[in-house]
C-alpha cells in the first residue's frame, strides 16, 4: 500500500464545546487517502462528511488528533498551513456565489497570484484551467455574473484547479444543476483527474454519480465512518445503508429484484453498464432461474 498523500489522525472535532449547543461533528476518524485516488464521501446532512473535509485544508482545526499532508502536521506552523492550502484545493457546496471578480479571467487567477507566481505562470493556469472546466476562451473577459449557473459553477471550480492542488475536494459540486450540466461538469472532473493524477474527494448525495467514478467509497454516520470500501463492496451492504438513511443505485434495486423474481443475474451491479453486461450474458447463455 503506498503512503497516505493526506489523513487524519483520531480527529474530533466539537462545535460551540462548552455551551449547551455542543455538538460532536467528528469523532475520532481515522481516514487517509493515496494519490491519484478518486473517492466518494457519502453519508446522510449532518453525519460529519463537510466538516472532515474542511479540516483537509486547514479551514477548520481540529479539536484534538491531526490531519497530515505527506506525513506533515498541517497545523504544526500558520506558513505550513497557508502553504497546504494551495496543495489542498475545496471548492464548495455552491461555489459560485464566492465568484466576485470584474472578470471570468481575474476570478480564476486570483489564487495563483496569492501563490506569488509570475505573470506568465498565472497566464498559463488560467487558461489551462479555464479549458480542463470547459469554458471557452471567448468567456474569459466577461463578468462572472453574465454567466448561467452551470457556467458560473465551472468558472468557480476552475479558480481551484488553477492552483493545481494535490488534492481537490468538491462537496457536491452537481447540485442545482440540470441533468446536461451535472454531466458536463463530471467529466470535466473526469478529465482533470486523468490528466494530473490528482487525488480527488468528491462528497456527493447522487448513488448514480459515485458508483461510477470512485474508485472507493466512505460512509460517514454519526461522525464517523462507518464503511469504507469499493463501491461494489459498499453498496453490496444495502440493508445497513438503508438502516443510516442512504440508498443503492437505482440499478442496483432493479437487478437486485430481477434476481427475486428468479433471473440468475448479478445483484451487485452498481452501474448501468455492469447491469447490461450481466443480462446480456443471461440472455447469451438462456434466460433461466435460479435455486
Amino acid at each position: 500500500m503506498l503512503a497516505p498523500i493526506i489523513q487524519t489522525e483520531n480527529l474530533c472535532h466539537v462545535y460551540s464545546e462548552g455551551t449547551p449547543f455542543e455538538h460532536a461533528a467528528l469523532k475520532d476518524v481515522n481516514f487517509a487517502a493515496e494519490k491519484g485516488e478518486f473517492i466518494g464521501i457519502i453519508g446522510h446532512t449532518g453525519s460529519g462528511k463537510s466538516t472532515l473535509v474542511q479540516h483537509l485544508n486547514g479551514l477548520l482545526k481540529p479539536t484534538s488528533g491531526r490531519v497530515l499532508f505527506e506525513g506533515e502536521d498541517i497545523h504544526s506552523s500558520r506558513e505550513t498551513t497557508r502553504r497546504i492550502r494551495f496543495r489542498v484545493g475545496l471548492v464548495f457546496q455552491y461555489p459560485e456565489y464566492q465568484l466576485f471578480e470584474e472578470t471570468v479571467y481575474k476570478d480564476i487567477a486570483f489564487g495563483p497570484k496569492n501563490m506569488k507566481l509570475s505573470e506568465a505562470e498565472i497566464d498559463r493556469r488560467v487558461r489551462d484551467a479555464a479549458r480542463f472546466a470547459g469554458i471557452p476562451e471567448e468567456f474569459l473577459d466577461k463578468s462572472p455574473f453574465e454567466l448561467s449557473g452551470g457556467q458560473k459553477r465551472r468558472a468557480a471550480i476552475a479558480g481551484v484547479i488553477a492552483m493545481q492542488p494535490d488534492v481537490l475536494i468538491l462537496d457536491e459540486p452537481t447540485a442545482g444543476l440540470d441533468p446536461k450540466g451535472r454531466e458536463e461538469i463530471i467529466a470535466n472532473i473526469t478529465d482533470y483527474h486523468k490528466a494530473r493524477n490528482s487525488t480527488i474527494i468528491f462528497i456527493t448525495h447522487s448513488m448514480e454519480d459515485i458508483a461510477r467514478l470512485a474508485d472507493r467509497l466512505v460512509v460517514f454516520n454519526d461522525g464517523q465512518i462507518a464503511m469504507d470500501g469499493t463501491p461494489r463492496e459498499v453498496f453490496s451492504r444495502a440493508g445497513e445503508l438503508s438502516q443510516i438513511g442512504l440508498d443503492v443505485p437505482a440499478v442496483t434495486r432493479v437487478m437486485k429484484r430481477l434476481r427475486e423474481l428468479g433471473l440468475d443475474v448479478d445483484e451487485s451491479c452498481f452501474t448501468i453498464e455492469q447491469a447490461e453486461a450481466s443480462i446480456l450474458r443471461l440472455k447469451e447463455g438462456g434466460v433461466s432461474g435460479h435455486a
